[in-house]
């Protein structure tokens, strides 16, 4: 974790050691930054358009600086000559596919046609946002919850790739070719390959290069064991703070519609409360079937439930205008994804305790 310390017990299981003041009081602080944000959103003539003056890739630049801080840290600690006794385990990575590429989706078409059938704009954002797979802050509640960073890497990295090739057939199967087979209105949606592979370089490329070198630099210069006991543990805390800025501005960006608005909103949250749910609860209990393990168990988990917002957001923005209700649904989604995957990260912990005995929990040794 970002300022969490482990400690192993003479029986070889981990457990979780001292939390910094930072991590205790995580929740408090992330519902701080969405106030916070909400309150300059709307007491602030003329934020948003400030802040969205300037974009990268889509989406506004203090969105994507943050972005980029929060991912840096976490990568940064992913023992990359691990990456093998990843990428050689066929149960995690065929089950992230499945459940991330034909599961996911799937849900989400399902949920928003059922509590969103009369409105046709928020029920196209939500089947949007059910596209836009995890890619920046599953990293850091994958990392709150101890799961798995080498495999939650390769996952992130994994589905970025089906990501640019998928999105775009995905998005016009869901939104104009399977409600023509089902008797249902649908929706276009105009997305390139290249812009969702900007994303992804940017979003993904820029932090992965970056942790790697750092990583890779520091370890060549001083050893290991001053990288990881000296260096990640000042670098480490930065992921969180990169997190808490971007759901400020993020919340400063939409706050009047999210406060404008404020019944849409509930109606938008509620099939997202429950896809959520789902997600982590069916990719958790896959997870503890095959035997996975806590730490890959969690990955997946996180990994299958966690969102790609920034991509959803700017393609709804793209496509339908910054005022659409297909963008407020692409907003929402933060709103909602923010507590309720750091409440999952207490859930996870809680999990290891009671599920995950340390023959089961191999990976705990970490």
């Amino acid at each position: 974790m970002s300022t969490l310390t482990r400690r192993t017990d003479p029986a070889g299981s981990a457990v979780v050691g001292r939390l910094s003041r930072l991590d205790r009081f995580l929740p408090v602080w992330i519902g701080l930054a969405m106030v916070v944000g909400l309150l300059l959103g709307r007491l602030i003539p003329g934020l948003d358009d400030a802040l969205d003056a300037v974009a990268v890739g889509g989406i506004s630049l203090p969105i994507a600086i943050g972005l980029l801080v929060m991912m840096y840290p976490v990568l940064a600690k992913v023992r990359y000559d691990r990456l093998d006794t990843v990428t050689g385990d066929r149960r995690l990575l065929i089950s992230s596919l499945v459940l991330n590429w034909l599961v996911g989706p799937a849900v989400m078409f399902a949920l928003a046609w059922v509590f969103l059938a009369d409105q046709p704009a928020y029920r196209t954002g939500l089947i949007i946002v059910g596209l836009a797979r995890c890619i920046a802050m599953v990293v850091i509640w994958n990392d709150l919850a101890c799961g798995d960073r080498e495999a939650a890497a390769v996952l992130v990295a994994l589905n970025s790739v089906f990501q640019v090739l998928a999105f775009g057939l995905l998005g016009w199967f869901y939104l104009a070719v399977l409600p023509g087979w089902l008797g249902l209105p649908g929706a276009e949606l105009r997305v390139s390959a290249w812009e969702i592979a900007r994303n992804v370089l940017v979003f993904l490329g820029i932090p992965l290069l970056a942790g790697y070198l750092t990583r890779r630099l520091g370890e060549r210069a001083r050893g290991r064991e001053w990288y990881e006991s000296r260096l990640l543990p000042r670098v480490g805390p930065v992921a969180l703070y990169g997190l808490l800025f971007t759901i400020v501005i993020l919340f400063a960006l939409q706050g009047d519609a999210i406060t404008g608005r404020p019944f849409d909103v509930a109606r938008i949250a509620l099939p997202l409360l429950v896809y959520f749910a789902l997600m982590w609860a069916g990719s958790y209990a896959l997870g503890r079937a095959l035997g996975l393990g806590y730490a890959r168990t969690t990955t997946l988990a996180f990994t299958a439930a966690g969102n790609n917002f920034e991509l959803a957001i700017a393609v709804a923005i793209g496509t339908f205008g910054v005022a659409s209700g297909q963008a407020l649904a692409g907003v929402v989604g933060p709103l909602i994804e923010v507590p309720v995957l750091v409440g999952l990260v207490h859930v996870s912990l809680w999990a290891r305790r009671r599920f995950f005995t340390p023959p089961l929990d191999r990976e705990a040794s970490r």
